[in-house]
């Protein structure tokens, strides 16, 4: 049996091990060993798919569910309920279960071997502010890992695999802030890394500080969208009755990843249609009812997605929506973006200095930050990071898979 090194993450999940060519990523999604953290359960053929195959056949129309951010569930209380399929209903540990068990399956084919022991990565914190529900989050992610057939599982903080990632690449000794700014999390570490340190059995006294914060590439979606997708569909728009405005919790379902199959209900269904009744925009909320009937949530989230990633690195973008009974092109920029989640990068920044706190060292000691993690390519979020360390390096690591060749390298020195 194989160890591995497994990062499941909010958006993107990939697994390595280590071979004759050193660390290395398995392929889990055709050739790319990123793999899209989706699930459909495809109500046409009875089966289900995950990574890009899951989006293709929803955005297709294949008659199906689609689910993403399923990381998210941890830490929440919806980990312990269900959610309703064409044929009963299925719990969430189990969406999460039957996406491990495909991903093991799939690097197992590429490996041409069975895995057995894994280090999984984890946030610093699945949950802000509750050290109980931080445990129960890493203990239920460790009891579907051990069902999905991981024999031995242990947890690293994503940020510090991150650092090893690094750390197989420095010449000399360096204090390095790592930053981590995935789709569900924000993670940082302070770290001293270098190549005699590598082979030391413990490196407990080498971490200086571990933080993070339950902000990442989904809220910025999330922001985003309620900023100017939720409007079109009647966000903040008036009711009839005089000083009363349209609820928001529906559109936070609407424009939050893992919350958007809560409104493909009957009873979801009739509130909207009461909502539209009452409503002194009543075209509005008539486009959202079209936006659930179609079931066509998912797809403006990935539109307001692409549109996000388009603005990190252009000034302007449009969002090409589909609201099932006609489309709309709605342009957006990058200042829009930067109003929208202005708050969401300043707490990224006002953790970052927390940590540098807790480590006892001031900005000028650090000498390199290294950034990973899809959203480190937003420039707002990358300028609030480097913003608190303004003289150190700033070295680029994998985007999407530091934190899993850093969760190997651990794997190998846990189990060999």
């Amino acid at each position: 049996m194989t160890a591995c090194g497994l990062d499941f993450g909010t958006s993107n999940t990939t697994l390595g091990v280590r071979g004759g060519d050193g660390f290395r990523l398995l392929a889990l999604d055709g050739m790319r060993n990123t793999l899209p953290t989706a699930v459909f359960f495809d109500f046409e053929s009875d089966r289900t798919t995950i990574g890009q195959a899951a989006i293709d056949a929803y955005v297709s129309g294949v008659e199906g569910r689609l689910m993403r951010s399923i990381k998210s569930m941890l830490g929440t209380d919806l980990i312990d309920a269900d959610t309703a399929l064409r044929k009963g209903r299925i719990s969430f540990r189990a969406v999460i279960g039957t996406f491990l068990n495909l991903v093991k399956a799939r690097a197992e084919q590429a490996l041409g071997g069975e895995l057995g022991d894994v280090v999984v990565g984890r946030p610093v914190h699945f949950v802000d502010g509750d050290p109980a529900g931080d445990a129960a989050a890493e203990q239920a992610l460790g009891e579907i890992a051990r069902a999905a057939g991981f024999r031995n599982v242990s947890f690293q903080f994503e940020p510090i695999a991150a650092a090893l990632d690094y750390e197989q690449q420095v010449a000399g000794e360096e204090l390095a802030l790592i930053a981590d700014i995935g789709g569900g999390t924000s993670d940082f570490s302070v770290v001293r890394i270098g190549p005699a340190r590598r082979a030391k059995p413990d490196r407990a006294e080498d971490i200086l500080a571990n933080d993070g914060i339950r902000v990442g590439g989904t809220d910025f979606d999330r922001d985003l969208s309620l900023a100017t997708v939720m409007p079109e569909l009647g966000f903040g728009s008036a009711m009839k009755r005089a000083g009363l405005l349209a609820p928001k919790s529906i559109y936070l379902d609407l424009a939050t990843w893992s919350k958007i199959n809560f409104l493909y209900t009957a009873k979801a269904m009739a509130e909207l249609e009461r909502l539209q009744r009452d409503s002194a925009e009543p075209e509005k909320i008539e486009r959202l009812i079209g936006v659930v009937e179609h079931r066509q949530g998912h797809a403006l989230a990935m539109a307001v997605e692409r549109g996000k990633i388009a603005l990190s690195d252009h000034e302007a973008a449009e969002l090409a929506l589909d609201w099932g009974d006609g489309a709309l092109s709605l342009p957006v920029d990058r200042p829009t973006l930067n109003r929208a989640t202005g708050t969401l990068a300043a707490r990224i920044g006002t953790r970052i200095r927390d940590c540098l706190a807790e480590a006892g060292v001031t900005a000028d000691r650090i000498d390199a930050v290294f950034l990973t993690g899809g959203s480190t390519l937003l420039p707002q979020v990358r300028a609030a990071i480097l913003a608190e360390a303004p003289g150190a390096r700033v070295v680029e690591g994998n985007i999407f898979g530091s934190v899993g060749l850093g969760l190997t390298v651990e794997a190998q020195r846990r189990y060999g």
